[in-house]
């Protein structure tokens, strides 16, 4: 008897260390990456007749080719914040900037003309400044860093807030002149958190404007 409840409870205790192993293997694995940049070109009047935009990946990793048996969760409203710095790490802004995605909507109103009257209708889903995103697994989602328009010098923090800026797209609150800065991504989701650390580079041509990974001296100084 004393065998048999000592073989249950063992049992017990491999079968809760098991479900923990593998609840833990399927959170959401997340990791950011620089991605390429984007060069767009725009019609007359629109804010900039050129724009390069400087982002970053969140990836969602998938499981490893043994667990594949399973599935990992994914990463839900997904949030957070870009810090920039300066290269000695102190902050450039008094706060930190919060993140758009790039696959979000424009929150902007649609346009419309009816009997030569324009129109604005507006979309509350889209003109909310809170920016979350659903990352899959196996799968990413970009988040947009900074932009800098046309031949001018100083580039911007890009954010939901750039759409609703005067001048547009150039919010005088994340302005950058022309130098090297520290920025620092973090990402919120489901009880997950991921960091990274960068180099933003603008202290060049717009065709050269990008990002860098950091130099192993590279620190910032956190927020209390």
């Amino acid at each position: 008897m004393g065998q048999t409840a000592l073989e249950v409870t063992l049992g017990a205790i491999v079968a809760i260390l098991v479900t923990i192993v593998i609840e833990n293997a399927r959170k959401p694995r997340l990791a950011l990456h620089i991605a390429a940049h984007h060069d767009a070109t725009y019609p007359p009047g629109r804010p900039a007749k050129t724009v390069r935009f400087l982002a970053v990946d969140l990836v969602n990793r998938p499981l490893p080719w043994l667990l594949r048996w399973m599935s990992r969760n994914p990463a839900l409203n997904c949030h957070g914040t870009i810090e920039f710095h300066h290269l000695d790490g102190q902050t450039v802004f008094d706060r930190a900037m919060s993140i758009r995605w790039s696959g979000s909507p424009e929150p902007v109103p649609l346009h419309f003309q009816i009997n030569n009257v324009q129109v604005l209708i507006a979309d509350p889903a889209k003109l909310t400044l809170a920016s979350r995103m659903d990352v899959y697994p196996g799968e990413s989602e970009r988040l947009d860093v900074a932009a800098r328009f046309d031949n001018e010098p100083d580039c911007y923090g890009w954010s939901n807030d750039s759409y609703f800026s005067t001048p547009v797209w150039r919010i005088p609150d994340w302005r950058l002149p022309p130098g090297r800065y520290l920025f620092n991504v973090t990402v919120v989701s489901s009880g997950e958190k991921v960091s990274a650390i960068y180099r933003l580079v603008n202290d060049v041509p717009q065709t050269d404007f990008r990002l860098q990974p950091p130099l192993p001296q590279d620190k910032i100084s956190r927020r209390q």
